[in-house]
């Protein structure tokens, strides 16, 4: 026994190069903790969280317990968190069954902070009436006299929710295959049901879940492991010992499969979206887990693989649909389907995935599929590549997709021994991975296809039906309970704008600006030439594996090619060349890579305001196997075939699908780019790449394919040739440079089969957008733009500036929009280059009323009466942005991107100076920009046209309306 903890389990797992020791503390906690020399530091609490209802207690407690606890009884300690400090994750989560809180800093003495208020608000929240209004739901009525409303953070989140077909696809999904247990109700919360919680049972929710007793705590990183027992033992000592949660129950696998028919709000389409889903047994082990991942790699991972080229080869829908494997809740998975389906096609496409999975586990798996699918899950394994996410907590979701259901989270870290036996079971069972899916899917009759079908009706219905419900809650009211809504109402909002008392905010653990690095963080980029194109380099640790990076600068491209951009990348990757069919290049860079994919980098020059617009294809391998990943990219970039009409139609319509699926569930992505394309030419070619027009785009480029196709493919032809030479080609680097001088006379070889000839740069007239616009969309809650160039007012851009966006964003913005105005979220930002400043709300219930407070930021500014304590706070938050957390492929890139755009270390260390250096007077300057900004601003919102028509009555000025579908 150490500090209450016992010792329980302990192992050294060498792939991902950790000491790990599980722990339970006398109070039934348990205890994961992972040393090793990891600087980015995660922390996480879990418990197990059931729900008996769609009421969103879970979801909306998630939300609640960071709304101030017993020793931070401040408004919102997760808020100032957000303010002042320097995490990298920074965050809470609620899945159909646990809800988990972790954070992640580099920063020891912020990491123990942000613990600290962790563990104080789950444990000891002070959850009140008012807090249940704000972030669950209330009635809101200003006058007894007024219309009844419903309001409250989670409510219009999940609003903007049931807004988006295919997070609706997948709820259905996951309620068909699990008709008898948990799973069948929505833990994130059904808007008609949300209503229904009380304040008895939200308070008792948490009684019941939030107790050591049933918390997972999670620990990793480079901090003294026996800090951790101490620091928590002196948290959870005080609680007496108790029983976890149960474990949830599996489901009792049907004999019978069945279908299910549901509806999504739609305008004028007449496009279904239908999945087959199957439910797989609960006792799976580790090995078998990972087994089934190599099998759906094989039928769906690869743009060749079986199941998925058969399904989009058919015609009979635009793009795969579906969660594919999923492997986090007690009982695996699969779901595989199409959506953009015509209507009265629905039952083709479950005969199609039915039929085509018999044939292939009668014709067998091929060899190289199998390769490819089993060398992709082990690369991606040993590289442990998790993006923005820190590595410790995709490790921590990782282990506890057992550890919450009593299982041994050890299994789930480690994966050489796992690996090694499903590659010897292979070698021995050349057919394991066809019985795997005979066994498991082929012969399962626990499968469900769900049918999700357009009602352009229901958008309108289901605001008639809440109105209803509102006039009747409303006439059984009296006179007295309706001045007690009323008052209700007002308290809430008295609540809300009430400032914290200095006393208690001081209480909120905090870095000094003593503590903050002076110094910019660089990425070592050594600059030098190969065959005349310009080559970076950067020397960097990773693990084995060189990423390869090969740009192609698109500025030789004509203006109207610039909408290609996306599809070209895809074309590369997922076509013919004149030496192999797209199924066999994609066999070819599964086997010998960890993959190759295309990404776009649009920014500006710093310089000279010039748009920097360049297609990278990205390329990771072993750092002995350069050649074949720069074999790969000489083949797709010199071989690449224009001439395949069908296969390039297949990838228009997918990626058709895709934006249009997008436009109400990542709403303020397009507005927020509509908006910068009213600024700058960078703006406009992010709107062609990104935005509504690149939707339109793709809507008309199918119409060409179909009537024009000579015209498209002389465009290929075209835009291909415009800048497949080496002055147009930029080669960036990231590995350890005693590996440098081999790859060099790789890059040699493969730059020496590209022409030398120079091209033609093109004039490029992007012209700005001029109007206020009204995106129409069928959903039920709102996204809200407004942006203005700040250069043309006499704005010069410093660090100062970024500073107070930042504030402006989590003070003014957080408060207004999302704590009072009840929306999801809310933005501010600011562009260095471009000065453009954007404010954006997400899954917004108001619009005229959030445009108001956009434009009231400047006054809110004038009137601040900041603390020395919220200016560092604010400092502390901007430097923190400054130094998020990347891993070696990630830091290469941002190097090139520097690189690109002129970004200079001087540069960014003059801003980081600027940072340090932000005074108070700063923000009241500010405030004369913000009011200019107000008056010439540009305004763009996605919404149904009911809330266009109630903003425009209430004083909006008329926008263009714009349908989307």
């Amino acid at each position: 026994m150490s500090h209450g903890f016992e010792l329980l389990q302990e192992a050294t797992i060498a792939e991902i190069a950790t000491h790990v020791r599980r722990y339970r503390h006398r109070t039934g906690a348990q205890l994961m903790s992972l040393s090793n020399d990891d600087e980015n530091k995660v922390f996480g609490v879990t418990f197990r969280t059931p729900v008996s209802d769609s009421t969103g207690v879970a979801h909306i407690l998630e939300h609640a317990v960071l709304c101030g606890s017993r020793r931070y009884p401040v408004k919102e300690p997760f808020l100032e968190l957000l303010k002042g400090s320097l995490h990298t994750f920074l965050n809470a989560f609620t899945y159909p069954d646990r809800t988990c809180y972790p954070v992640a800093s580099q920063n020891l003495q912020d990491f123990y902070h942000l613990i600290d208020v962790y563990l104080d608000a789950v444990f000891h929240p002070l959850l009140t009436p008012f807090v249940l209004q704000q972030e669950g739901w209330h009635y809101n009525l200003e006058h007894p006299d007024q219309r009844l409303a419903y309001s409250g953070v989670v409510y219009n989140e999940m609003k903007g929710d049931y807004s988006d077909p295919e997070s609706r696809l997948l709820t259905t999904v996951q309620q068909s295959l699990f008709p008898d247990t948990v799973y069948r109700y929505d833990a994130g919360g059904d808007p008609e049901h949300i209503p229904a919680l009380s304040f008895q049972q939200f308070q008792r929710y948490h009684e019941e879940h939030y107790h050591p007793g049933n918390a997972l705590i999670w620990f990793y990183g480079d901090d003294d492991p026996r800090r951790r027992l101490e620091l928590l033992d002196g948290i959870l000592g005080e609680f007496a010992p108790r029983e976890s949660t149960p474990v949830v129950a599996p489901q009792t696998l049907n004999a019978s499969p069945h279908r299910l028919q549901q509806y999504y709000a739609a305008s004028d389409t007449d496009k279904a979206l239908v999945t087959v889903n199957w439910l797989l047994p609960a006792d799976l082990d580790t090995d078998t887990r990972r087994m089934l991942r190599i099998l759906e790699h094989v039928l769906l991972g690869m743009p060749g693989s079986p199941l998925r080229r058969t399904l989009i080869e058919s015609g009979l829908g635009e793009d795969l649909t579906g969660a594919g494997l999923e492997t986090e809740l007690i009982q695996p998975y699969l779901s595989v389907g199409l959506k953009g389906v015509q209507l009265g096609s629905e039952q083709a496409v479950e005969k199609l995935v039915l039929e085509t999975l018999e044939r292939i586990g009668q014709e067998g798996i091929d060899a190289a599929q199998r390769a490819a699918a089993l060398n992709t899950i082990d690369f991606a394994l040993r590289e442990n590549n998790t993006g923005s996410v820190p590595r410790g907590l995709a490790l921590m979701l990782r282990a506890l997709s057992a550890w919450v259901y009593a299982g041994d989270p050890f299994e789930r870290l480690g994966f050489e021994r796992s690996m090694e036996r499903l590659r010897e079971r292979l070698c021995r069972q050349p057919r394991y991975l066809e019985e795997m899916l005979q066994r498991y899917i082929i012969d399962n009759r626990h499968r469900t296809t769900v049918m999700l079908l357009p009602d352009a009706a229901l958008e309108r219905r289901r605001q008639v039906d809440e109105e209803l419900r509102l006039e009747r809650v409303k006439a059984a009211m009296t006179a007295a309970d309706l001045q007690a809504v009323a008052a209700a109402t007002a308290e809430l909002r008295r609540r809300q704008s009430a400032p914290d008392r200095p006393e208690d905010l001081a209480r909120i653990p905090m870095l000094q600006r003593s503590d903050l690095p002076r110094q910019a963080r660089t990425i070592p980029t050594d600059i030098g030439r190969i065959e005349s194109s310009p080559c970076l380099f950067h020397d960097l640790q990773t693990n084995g594996i060189a990423y390869i990076d090969v740009g192609l600068n698109l500025r030789t491209w004509r203006q109207e090619w610039l909408s290609y951009l996306p599809l070209f990348g895809r074309m590369l990757l997922e076509m013919d060349t004149r030496k192999r069919d797209y199924v066999e290049l994609g066999q070819w860079i599964g086997s010998k890579t960890g993959g190759l994919h295309a990404r776009n980098l649009i920014s500006v020059r710093r310089d000279t305001g010039e748009p920097v617009v360049w297609l990278f294809l990205r390329g990771k391998v072993l750092s002995d196997r350069v050649g074949d990943v720069l074999e790969i990219m000489a083949e797709v970039l010199l071989c690449g075939r224009c001439d395949q009409r069908q296969r390039f139609r297949q990838i228009v319509l997918e990626e058709k699908a895709q934006e249009e699926m997008s436009l109400v569930a990542e709403g303020s992505r397009f507005v927020a780019t509509r908006l910068g394309a009213h600024f700058h030419p960078s703006g406009g070619i992010l709107e062609q790449i990104r935005g509504v027009s690149y939707v339109g785009f793709l809507r008309q480029l199918i119409g060409r394919i179909e009537h024009d196709w000579d015209a498209v493919q002389a465009d290929l032809e075209q835009l291909r040739e415009a800048v497949v030479s080496r002055p147009c080609m930029l080669v960036n680097v990231t590995l350890p440079e005693a590996q440098r001088g081999a790859v060099e006379g790789a890059l040699g070889g493969f730059l020496d089969r590209f022409p030398d000839a120079p091209r033609v740069r093109p004039e490029w007239h992007i012209q700005p957008l001029t109007e206020d616009e009204a995106l129409l969309a069928p959903t039920q809650v709102n996204h809200v733009g407004k942006a203005a160039s700040l250069f043309p007012l006499g704005f010069r851009y410093s660090g100062m500036a970024a500073t107070v966006a930042r504030f402006l964003a989590a003070s003014w913005l957080w408060e207004q929009v999302r704590v009072q105005g009840g929306a999801y979220g809310a933005a501010c930002s600011l562009d260095p280059f471009t000065g453009v400043l954007q404010y954006t709300s997400y899954r917004d219930p108001n619009l005229g009323a959030t445009l108001e407070r956009f434009d009231a930021s400047g006054r809110f500014l004038r009137q601040l009466d900041l603390t020395d304590t919220e200016l560092t706070r604010a400092i502390i938050g901007a430097v923190g942005d400054m130094d998020q957390y990347q891993l070696p492929d990630a830091r290469g890139f941002t190097a090139a991107a520097r690189h690109l755009s002129h970004v200079t270390d001087a540069y960014r260390q003059q801003i980081r100076d600027e940072v340090l250096a932000t005074r108070k007077e700063d923000f009241t300057a500010m405030a004369e920009v913000l009011d200019r900004a107000a008056a010439a601003g540009h305004v763009v919102v996605l919404a149904g046209t009911h809330a266009v028509d109630e903003a425009v009555a209430a004083g909006l000025k008329e926008p263009r309306r714009t349908p989307l579908f």
